[in-house]
């Protein structure tokens, strides 16, 4: 395979890779670095790639597993998921305040959740993965997925029920 074959290949993806070593290392600079050492080793698997169903998923594999492998070894202490690409430039200044509120306390109850349940939870809300796709990349069976997904999405919405209805219901 040659270089431009390989880059028809991860270019559709490479930007998942980022975002995924993104929300799992939160440092920028650490994500761009988890991205370049998992575009090194499927390079030096380019001989072996057309093996593979999903490239994808295998990439999606090697990240998780190298970005767990950075946290182990104490080079990033905090595993947080960050969303802040939402940007809305006729908002008023209220507005983007709200806006920027209500992520932040999305972001600390979604923190609150289990690894494994913020990661399925990432896959599947903010990346569009289908369950196969995250049983796959995550090493996981489908049904355990969905009941985790389906735990973490009780887990928030209870979270969301209880603080918006905080003080208006009678015991």
């Amino acid at each position: 395979m040659n270089q431009n074959e390989f880059l028809q290949i991860i270019t559709p993806f490479k930007d998942k890779l980022f975002r995924l070593a993104k929300r799992m290392l939160v440092s920028t600079e650490e994500a761009e670095d988890a991205t370049q050492e998992v575009l090194v080793r499927l390079w030096n698997k380019n001989s072996s790639l057309e093996q593979y169903n999903s490239v994808e998923a295998l990439a999606m594999t090697m990240t998780k597993n190298y970005c767990l492998d950075q946290l182990k070894s104490k080079r990033a202490t905090n595993l947080q998921i960050v969303h802040n690409n939402y940007q809305d430039k006729q908002a008023s200044v209220e507005t983007q305040i709200e806006h920027q509120n209500t992520l932040q306390w999305a972001e600390k109850l979604m923190n609150d959740l289990p690894e494994q349940q913020r990661l399925i939870l990432q896959l599947r809300e903010i990346e569009e993965y289908e369950f196969s796709e995250i049983a796959q990349v995550l090493e996981m069976n489908e049904t355990a997925v969905r009941v985790a997904l389906s735990r973490a999405r009780k887990t928030l919405r209870e979270q969301i029920e209880k603080t918006h209805n905080y003080g208006t219901q009678v015991s």
